[in-house]
């Protein structure tokens, strides 16, 4: 008998005899117990996808492939600077670790739960002064007891949980520790990703800053040249001020650009755990364009390689099991227990005063609440509605930012090809120009025009680049960046420690390659550390 049609007869028998039910059914899931899981079958949403992606990308095969990107997707881009930043901010950021913790935190979580299933033994005791005590075990009847009487007492209970609430509130917690484990598999990756783009923001405005200094020497050249010129009454008081505008705006931009770049540096600065002012990334003039080629993901297997989409499909499971829970308060609570102790007044135990134990079991079903457990069964159903429309969203933004990722990419690259040969253009005009001006054929406006346009074009090529690849760590992020479903940990690996094991207890072992510094918290707490490069 399959597990629903086992929650469909369970569920049916709130109407009937709930003894009858259970000796009806037999153990399920290689369970002694005989139980019956109320929650209905679960199966992940199937979606009709298109059979391939509308946009293109240079970084793209043209066939697609079902080979995953690799891990270390960064390594594409050939820069060992970049190499050792997301490196560092891997083993370093706070952040992540903080969401490995909750991770940790999680698989407690269920363990607690877990324990609901298992018989409770406790111990306890008390004093008192006791002028009598009855002794109902004793013959011939009551033994008078006077003075201080102490009393010590074992307590045992135990759920059978028939109806799979505590079983199905486990269920609840290891999805909800997957659900986590895929968290930090997207923290690490949007902390990858935001370092790769801000690097690369941080190299086009070196790349900028580049290009005004060599345009703030090239016109401080041409303003000596026009004030040599003015001296010798060939330049009018017009060209001096005219050259001296177009520096002194160069120079305010340049330092415009210098504050952008501290700011951007700082940003590292803080995802590789380090205070700001100890950190620095040494300047370069140029901004290079890497090829590479990245395996083109199927929109059918996207599914599979997005932690965010994982964890909006563990939602689903959770909220799919808390209905089983909702369903199992319809049938009836049952509870053994078991009590007992001895009475003695004295310390000596062969003056023992007395002794007492008991057991029984305790039923117990709501007959009548006013509608709370059909509202919590509406209401468990509608939320597991809400993650699947949730889930169909994450999936759409999915596409869309792959997609969005494959225009961009293909259209930047046309426009920086295009951009450099614009670059081209404007310094050979500028080149023309100054030599007409300097002979005289030409006036300083036309000069400055044509110095203008060349800077401009400069500036525009390093910002698309910049932009280009920018946008290529978004596509690698929107592809998964290779993440893989499979990096997530099976449900027996949730599992923190053994029901016995009281040593070793400072951490959980590894699981879905997610680890914490349980040993040593504090081992990152040197904000001024940062490896040679």
């Amino acid at each position: 008998m399959c597990m629903k049609q086992i929650a469909d007869i369970a569920y049916a028998g709130a109407r009937c005899s709930a003894a009858v039910l259970v000796l009806s059914l037999p153990a399920c899931s290689g369970d002694w117990l005989p139980h019956v899981d109320l929650a209905p079958l679960y199966q992940p949403p199937q979606y009709v996808v298109p059979a391939s992606w509308q946009g293109s990308s240079p970084f793209v095969e043209a066939k697609p492939s079902d080979d995953e990107l690799r891990p270390d997707w960064w390594t594409v881009y050939h820069d060992p600077t970049l190499n050792r930043l997301i490196d560092q901010a891997m083993a370093t950021n706070p952040e992540l670790q903080a969401a490995a913790e909750r991770f940790v935190q999680a698989r407690d979580v269920m363990m607690q739960v877990r324990s609901q299933r298992i018989p409770q033994l406790g111990l306890g005791g008390r004093g008192a002064d006791s002028r009598n005590h009855v002794d109902p075990l004793r013959s011939p009847g009551d033994l008078p007891v006077t003075g201080p009487v102490g009393a010590g007492a074992g307590l045992a209970s135990w759920e059978p949980d028939f109806w799979s609430a505590i079983r199905n509130a486990t269920r609840v917690e290891i999805y909800r520790a997957e659900e986590r484990a895929a968290d930090w598999g997207l923290a690490r990756l949007s902390l990858q990703a935001e370092l790769a783009a801000d690097y690369f923001t941080l190299r086009g405005l070196d790349a900028q800053a580049a290009i005004y200094k060599q345009s703030i020497d090239l016109y401080r050249k041409s303003l000596d040249l026009v004030k040599a010129q003015f001296a010798g009454h060939i330049a009018s008081a017009l060209d001096v001020a005219r050259v001296e505008s177009l520096l002194y705006s160069t120079e305010t931009k340049y330092a415009q650009i210098q504050g952008q770049r501290q700011v951007t540096e700082q940003a590292i600065a803080i995802l590789v755990n380090m205070a700001p002012a100890g950190f620095t990334v040494p300047p370069v003039d140029d901004l290079r364009v890497v090829s590479f080629k990245i395996p083109q993901t199927l929109p059918s297997t996207l599914l599979e390689r997005r932690p965010d989409i994982a964890a909006l499909e563990r939602q689903m499971a959770e909220a799919n099991r808390t209905i089983g829970i909702a369903r199992a308060a319809f049938f009836p609570d049952v509870k053994f227990a078991a009590d007992g102790g001895i009475i003695s007044s004295g310390f000596d135990a062969a003056k023992l005063a007395g002794a007492f134990w008991s057991y029984g079991s305790v039923v117990s079903l709501p007959v009548f609440q006013g509608g709370y457990r059909r509202a919590q069964l509406q209401k468990s159903w509608s939320a597991y509605r809400e993650t699947e429309d949730r889930y169909r969203s994450t999936v759409l933004n999915a596409f869309r930012e792959v997609e969005n990722g494959l225009s961009l990419t293909n259209r930047l690259t046309v426009a920086a090809d295009r951009q450099d040969a614009a670059v081209g253009a404007t310094q050979k005009a500028q080149n023309l120009t100054m030599e007409l001006y300097q002979g005289g054929l030409a006036s300083s406006l036309e000069l400055i025009y044509a110095q203008v346009a060349t800077l401009t074009a400069r500036i525009d090529s390093v910002q698309i680049k910049a932009e280009l690849l920018r946008s290529s760590t978004t596509l690698l992020r929107a592809l998964g960046g290779g993440w893989n479903r499979k990096q997530l940990p099976t449900d027996e690996q949730i599992q923190p420690f053994g029901t016995f094991q009281y040593a070793d207890l400072d951490k959980p072992p590894p699981a879905g390659g997610i680890d914490v510094n349980a040993r040593n918290n504090r081992l990152h707490n040197d904000l001024t550390t940062y490896p040679a490069p």
